[in-house]
Parts: C-alpha cells; sequence; structure tokens
C-alpha cells in the first residue's frame, strides 16, 4: 500500500509545523510527518519552512537574524514555532516516521546533534537539500536519507552511491511508471511531493509510488488505501486538466524569474528563440512523457509529428519571443491536447499579468474559478457590430499576410481600431476575455492556436476557418474568432474580401 506523508504535519486543518499539527497528523494515521528545519540567529534548530517570518507573522526579519527568546513568543500556544527538540517526544512510541527536510545545508549538522542526544525512540529520516544530506551522511552512515530528485530520468547506481538512499524523492509531474521501475530495480523506494488532488494520488498509486505527500491527509489516505480502482474517462480528463494548468503556472514562474540571455534566431533575423523558450519546451515534454504514456507531443522549438489514433499535445513555449527578446511583456504559453483531430484541452497563460485561462470540451472555459462566458454586443454596435470596436489580428513573422493591410483599411471605414499585440495566442484568447470584438490570424498554427480557439468555443464565441466553416482545427489558410454569429459574419466577410482583394492585386516589378 502507498504511504502517505503529512505535509508540514496536518497543515489543512492547524497551522503548519506546529506541534498541534504534528500531533493531529500522528493521531490521524500518517504513515510519515513531513517538517522543516532553520536555525534562529543564535543556534537554535527551529521548526519553520520560510527563510523569513513574512508570511505567517508579517515580519520582514529573516528567522536566521531573530533570537530563539524572540521567536517563541511568536504566536504563543499552539501557534508558537517549535524547536526540534521539543517535536522528536511525539514521535516516541508511534509508527510514524518523522521526515526532517531543509532547503539548505546549512542546519544540518546542528539538526543531527539535537537528533542523536534526543534519548527516545524516534524513527527519523532526512530529505532536502542535497549538501545538508551529505552533511547527515558524513556524520551518520546508518542515517535514512530519502535523495532530492527532479527530473524525470531515474538515478543511476553511480549517483546513488554516495548517500545510499532509502528512497529517492522528486515532484510528482515527473514520476512515471519507467522512472518508478527503475528506481525499484536499483533497491530504493520511491516518494514525491506534493500531491493535494485524489486522482492524481490514485494514478501514482497504481505505477507503484511508494509514499506521496500531501496538504490532504485524510482525503490522500482514503484515495490510496487499497488496490486503487482504475480512472474514469471524466476523472483522466479532469487529472490532464490538472497536469496541463501545472505546467502553465510553471511556465509562468519559469519566464519571470529567468534572464532572456542570448538570443538566437531561426528562420531569419525576426524570428527569434532564447533558452527560455528550449527550458520550457524541455520541461513540459518531460512530465507529459511521465504522466500520459503513449501520448505525443509537437512543440513549437522541438517539433514534433502527430501519429492516427493516439493523442498529440501541441506546445509553444512562449508566443511572443519578439516580445520577450526585446522587452516587451506581452507573451503567452499555450498547451493543448487533441484527440482524434480535435481540441479536448487546453490552457493559455499570460506571465505578465498572471491570468490563467484553460478549457475542456464541453466543459466551458475558465479564469481559476469564473466561467468565462462572452459579452453581448450593445450600444451603436446593434446597427453595426463593428462600428467602434476593437479587432486584432497580427503579423505573419515580421510582415503583414495577404489581405491584412486590406483588412486593415476595410476596418478603419467602419470606425473599428486595429490592434497587433505580437501573440497569436493571445490575440485570440483575449477574445473569451472580452479583449475586443474580434480577431482574425493570417495563418493558423497549431502550436499556438489550438488551445486559444478551444478557449473562445467553450466560452460561447465563434471560431470560423477561412471558408467559414466552424472548426477548431484549420487544415489551411487562416482563423477568426469573435464573440457572438453576427460579429463573426461581419467581420469574415471584410476578411475574405482583404484577401481576395490581396490575390487579384498585380505583382510589383
Amino acid at each position: 500500500m502507498t504511504a502517505v506523508a503529512a505535509h508540514r504535519g496536518d497543515s489543512s486543518r492547524f497551522r503548519e509545523n506546529t506541534a498541534l499539527a504534528i500531533r493531529s497528523a500522528i493521531d490521524a494515521g500518517a504513515d510519515t510527518v513531513e517538517i522543516d528545519v532553520r536555525l534562529t540567529a543564535d543556534g537554535e534548530v527551529v521548526v519553520l519552512h520560510d527563510p523569513t517570518l513574512e508570511r505567517l507573522w508579517g515580519d520582514p526579519r529573516a528567522v536566521a537574524d531573530v533570537g530563539w527568546a524572540e521567536v517563541r513568543e511568536l504566536g504563543g500556544g499552539d501557534l508558537r514555532v517549535p524547536r526540534l527538540s521539543e517535536i522528536l517526544p511525539l514521535f516516541d512510541g508511534v509508527d510514524a516516521l518523522l521526515l526532517i527536510d531543509m532547503d539548505s545545508a546549512e542546519p544540518a549538522a546542528s539538526a543531527h546533534a539535537v537528533v542523536r542526544e534526543h534519548a527516545g525512540s524516534a524513527r527519523v529520516a532526512w530529505c532536502g537539500h542535497l549538501e545538508g544530506m551529505r552533511v547527515v551522511r558524513s556524520l551518520d552512515g546508518a542515517a535514512e536519507i530519502w535523495l532530492p530528485w527532479s527530473r524525470g530520468a531515474a538515478p543511476t547506481a553511480g549517483e546513488l552511491a554516495d548517500l545510499g538512499p532509502a528512497v529517492v524523492n522528486l515532484p510528482h509531474h515527473v514520476v512515471g511508471p519507467d522512472l518508478v521501475e527503475a528506481v525499484h530495480a536499483l533497491g530504493a523506494r520511491v516518494s514525491c511531493w506534493t500531491v493535494d488532488d485524489t486522482v492524481q494520488a490514485r494514478r501514482l498509486a497504481s505505477i507503484g509510488v511508494d509514499s506521496i505527500t500531501t496538504n490532504r491527509l485524510d482525503a490522500l489516505r482514503e484515495a490510496v488505501t487499497g488496490d486503487p480502482a482504475p480512472l474514469t474517462a471524466a476523472e483522466e480528463r479532469g487529472r490532464q486538466r490538472l497536469i496541463a494548468r501545472d505546467l502553465a503556472e510553471w511556465a509562468t514562474a519559469y519566464v519571470r524569474t529567468h534572464a532572456v540571455g542570448r538570443v538566437d534566431t531561426k528562420a531569419n533575423p525576426a524570428d527569434h528563440v532564447t533558452a527560455i523558450d528550449r527550458g520550457i519546451e524541455t520541461g513540459v515534454r518531460e512530465v507529459v512523457a511521465a504522466q500520459f504514456p503513449g501520448h505525443v507531443f509537437v512543440g513549437e522549438e522541438f517539433g514534433g509529428t502527430a501519429v492516427a489514433g493516439a493523442p498529440c499535445w501541441y506546445l509553444d513555449p512562449v508566443d511572443g519571443t519578439a516580445n520577450l527578446a526585446n522587452g516587451v511583456p506581452w507573451t503567452s504559453f499555450s498547451l493543448a491536447l487533441v484527440e482524434g483531430g480535435v481540441p479536448v484541452v487546453g490552457v493559455v497563460a499570460d506571465p505578465w499579468r498572471g491570468t490563467l485561462v484553460e478549457a475542456a470540451a464541453g466543459e466551458g472555459a475558465w479564469v481559476g474559478e469564473r466561467r468565462l462566458r462572452m459579452p453581448s454586443a450593445e450600444w451603436d454596435r446593434a446597427v453595426d457590430p463593428l462600428r467602434g470596436a476593437i479587432v486584432s489580428t497580427e503579423l505573419a513573422g515580421h510582415r503583414p499576410w495577404p489581405g491584412m493591410v486590406e483588412l486593415v483599411d476595410s476596418l478603419a471605414d467602419r470606425y473599428c481600431t486595429t490592434r497587433i499585440m505580437g501573440s497569436g495566442t493571445l490575440t485570440l484568447a483575449g477574445v473569451a476575455l472580452g479583449h475586443g470584438s474580434g480577431a482574425v490570424i493570417g495563418a493558423f498554427g497549431a502550436v499556438d492556436h489550438l488551445a486559444a480557439v478551444l478557449i473562445v468555443r467553450e466560452a460561447g464565441g465563434v471560431v470560423l476557418d477561412e471558408n467559414g466553416h466552424d472548426t477548431l482545427f484549420p487544415a489551411w489558410g487562416g482563423v477568426l474568432a469573435a464573440p457572438d454569429r453576427r460579429t463573426a459574419e461581419a467581420l469574415f466577410a471584410l476578411w475574405r474580401n482583404g484577401v481576395a482583394c490581396a490575390a487579384a492585386r498585380p505583382l510589383s516589378a
């Protein structure tokens, strides 16, 4: 049976890392209770996750700059910060394992000294910072080490040799059946963190994961008790949405925290690519391969080919790389799952405004808990739905696409303003968010646009291909999105007329 580790104690019910949360986790039957340790200014080992007191106490000072006498006064009673020496007795005579985590090597020696001096029977294991684990191993050849690992490929026997870990501890997104099998073959167990979704927990248990760390102790214990039932189609769809959403949130953080660095070009000097593009695509591919064996992948940077009958993920890690390379904060992340030639899951993230939009076929489009519904066209646009409106489009690379200039002129004649922002993904998805009254893209690209058109459709909007057909995966040409049929038809007429005019125009000498 898969064991369950309580993350910072029973943290969904009580203040994390407090004695009350830890006692509650033990009483609730947690197999393992994970806590975090830090050092105060005077060297006390305290049970606290954050490097500062800001999040829990509103005090911006670092814990390392505050003495124990002051730290112990915070909160008081069941809310106070405990010392490690006060927590160890809670594990005497019980089955639960105490897992001590640290995000630097600094507290390792002091924490180990506290454990060594404890006279009780508490069972202790160690996880977290790799150098911290090396310190613990140097002090105790028999210590139980949980090796920190973040890659989807299992460590080799050589990589395990110096620490001799009992457990390989990973973020759950990269844990797939091949990794579990490989780690078990090396004689170690597999643990993953932090899983609060019961469906994902059941999936991990079904592939042989030995331990799952969670904030939802009771729910996860129930989910993995016994032989987990196979996932239903609806549960698997929900899991696909969960993973896509998690990847979008991760990509958002990645864009905002990594330097652009060197900018390379591909087809021409205006076709940019950065290490951020490649880094995000590499990470997403690794997660999709682990979570959905048998699915195929097509990405902007490393390509790929759809296979008939196989679910296929389409990714643009940074749509709007020209903007990113030139310091313009208008880019997006686009990820879509296609089954049978139709997008069924899509997520678009705007890392600069912190907006994440997701959709699933037949389930609507959402921003967080808010379901998107297209606004109705009102005011004098009841006469002309384009009058006084804004329509967005995008260049074909760095040039106007055939018919684009004619479309802009026609829109101007209707007192409709055109915007060109530099991310086709955001241009289309923005229609679902009420950003303007429509969008026209001169050439549909699956990696860029599939998620966005699904979002528009699920929000109640209209998506047309260059033939005027309702489709989410045009076989050729461009794509149009609008909030309603009347606006879509008015915009489509101008679009097609622009393209026809461009085709009839004689080539210049």
